[in-house]
């Protein structure tokens, strides 16, 4: 019994077609999550955060990576980056300078009559992505009220 070359290339286009509709319905057009409405996982204070990824960087990693923390502390300035508002966290001097928490603001949550008051904790929640050998990361901050 011979087979009809032309049925198994149909074949072939109409599952190729099918999943590429599968892939640009759910997989493409996937919702963000938004992270300036979105509760956090875990709740820390920014120099115990901090102390965790020097101490034991695999260990915190597991922890925190990949989740929406809420850190609170007492921020060190405030730093302009093109369009990118970050909040730091400075908890020592390293080889190559400040060492402690960035926190890239979301850009609905940017405050721009925000005020560093000396020794006025804030409380900021925001998408942890990662310790660079000098600074804990975050992006998508926001601040908390």
């Amino acid at each position: 019994m011979k087979k009809n070359p032309l049925r198994v290339i149909v074949a072939i286009v109409i599952i190729a077609l099918a999943s590429g509709i599968y892939v640009w319905k759910y997989l493409y057009n996937k919702p963000h999550p938004d992270y300036l409405t979105i509760p956090a996982d875990v709740s820390v204070d920014a120099n115990t955060l901090f102390n965790a990824f020097v101490a034991d960087q695999a260990l915190a990693e597991s922890t925190y990576n990949g989740k929406v923390v809420e850190i609170t502390g007492v921020p060190s300035g405030i730093e302009q980056s093109d369009s990118l508002q970050f909040v730091v966290f400075v908890f020592r001097q390293g080889d190559f300078g400040d060492e402690g928490i960035r926190c890239a603001l979301h850009p609905r949550a940017v405050k721009h009559d925000f005020h560093l008051t000396p020794d006025k904790p804030v409380t900021l929640k925001g998408y942890l992505t990662g310790f660079n050998g000098s600074d804990v990361i975050f992006e998508k901050c926001s601040f908390v009220e």
